[in-house]
């Protein structure tokens, strides 16, 4: 054996999870799937590596230096995918004659873009996509805010807002202004404005992207329109005039905030914020950012929109798409710091302790037992101090522990040790399924 040790340890912006990390990721990934397939969207799966002309140049100049790409044994330029959405867009080119159109897609995997790490953003995370491609109707953009907020709700969460915006709103603005042919970098400064200041992107609009400063005071004085949605949109229609485009923008958001209202949405869960962009290009109608009240500072923590013109790249067949994605890493965090995880280190909620080892078989039966009534149970595997094996329940989290000596095993009776509460009850052999139950559903 080698006298030197290999130092263990992860790259820079990638992590270990343990099993309190992994447990509460699953959790919320199950949420995910259920609220998903409750509005009819399908499971995929698309290839972590993509030939990298598939992924160059399809979401900004940014997202492009952050991809890992190389090349592999066979000498082909490959890359890791960045995100979920440039995949899917190959994925439907790909298969739309067999899918039919509309289709709804949802997709949980890994992606990975190597930029600078930071709290709640890693160079490896997984993201929750949904999406549908097909079709250029409302309803969809619509449905897909439903989602977005029955997803939170599902979660948990009570205070959060999901900002929506239009990208034609901003592009009629621009194509008035006749700077539309410069919307990339103006749209790019646009979204920095909540972290740089007015100053600063107008002066980023002047010198980099090159327009007026008068022209670039205008763009901002539409981005800064606040109010109820019904004021903002009356203000903007006065900026942005007849420009078909804009209308476009202006017909679509009156239609998702009066059905919102219609629907029983609460007003303080959307709110329309004309200053978001989304720093992805590919990105041609309705925006959705959705962030929490307790936490604003984390950022968005699911965000999407509409993208018109992306499968155009991978086939001559129109494929309109909306969607969105729930940053799982980064809810997580959220929920971390907000105290909203729970610190289990085992999906098992009861233990059942080995009082004694020649009763092993009894043990390992009851185990059996209670999984067959639906309930998890962890045998302990050896007959140490009670202590001990109370010491390992409270450090794993179980929420209850079930003791029998020989007493208990000449009686038929079992004592349960509610580690909530502190407790402990004598329950008989035939009502212990039962009584664990009643406990757990608290």
């Amino acid at each position: 054996m080698s006298d030197s040790l290999i130092k263990p340890q992860t790259l820079k912006g990638f992590r270990d999870s343990l099993p309190d990390t992994m447990l509460a990721r699953e959790q919320l990934m199950g949420i995910a799937r259920r609220v998903y397939r409750s509005f009819g969207f399908s499971p995929i799966d698309t290839p972590a590596l993509e030939y990298s002309e598939i992924l160059l140049g399809k979401g900004s100049d940014e997202t492009d230096k952050q991809m890992f790409r190389f090349q592999d044994q066979g000498e082909r330029d490959v890359a890791m995918r960045f995100d979920l959405t440039i995949p899917f867009a190959r994925f439907a080119a790909q298969h739309i004659g067999q899918l039919g159109t509309p289709f709804k897609r949802y997709h949980i995997g890994t992606v990975w873009r190597a930029e600078k790490p930071q709290k709640g953003r890693y160079r490896e995370f997984i993201q929750c996509d949904f999406d549908t491609i097909g079709t250029d109707s409302n309803a969809s953009d619509i449905e897909t805010l439903f989602v977005i907020h029955d997803l939170m709700e599902a979660i948990g969460f009570t205070g959060f807002t999901i900002r929506v915006n239009h990208r034609q709103l901003l592009n009629g603005l621009l194509d008035r202004l006749s700077v539309v042919d410069k919307s990339v970098g103006i749209l790019r400064a646009l979204d920095k404005l909540a972290k740089i200041g007015a100053d600063k992107v107008i002066a980023e609009m002047v010198d980099g992207v090159g327009i007026e400063k008068s022209t670039a005071e205008q763009i901002l004085e539409f981005a800064q329109l606040s109010g109820t949605p019904q004021s903002i949109l009356s203000d903007a229609e006065g900026l942005i005039g007849d420009n078909e485009r804009g209308q476009v923008g202006l017909t679509n958001l009156k239609e998702l905030f009066e059905t919102c209202r219609k629907v029983g949405i609460e007003d303080d869960r959307i709110a329309l914020d004309v200053s978001i962009a989304r720093g992805l290009d590919y990105y041609t109608g309705t925006i959705y950012e959705t962030f929490l009240t307790d936490l604003p500072g984390i950022g968005s923590v699911c965000s999407g929109g509409r993208y018109d013109n992306l499968a155009g790249l991978f086939t001559k067949e129109k494929l309109p798409g909306v969607g969105a994605s729930l940053g799982l890493d980064r809810l997580l965090a959220a929920m971390e710091e907000l105290g909203l995880v729970q610190t289990a280190s085992t999906p098992a909620q009861v233990l059942v302790a080995m009082f004694d080892g020649e009763k092993m078989a009894e043990y390992l039966a009851l185990g059996r037992r209670l999984r067959s009534a639906g309930i998890s149970a962890e045998v302990y595997p050896q007959d140490r101090k009670i202590q001990k094996q109370f010491q390992y329940a409270n450090r794993k989290g179980f929420r209850v522990v079930v003791i029998a000596g020989s007493r208990e095993f000449e009686q038929q009776v079992w004592n349960v040790k509610d580690l909530e509460l502190g407790t402990q009850t004598e329950v008989a052999d035939a009502d212990l399924a039962a009584s664990l139950h009643r406990i757990l559903s608290r």
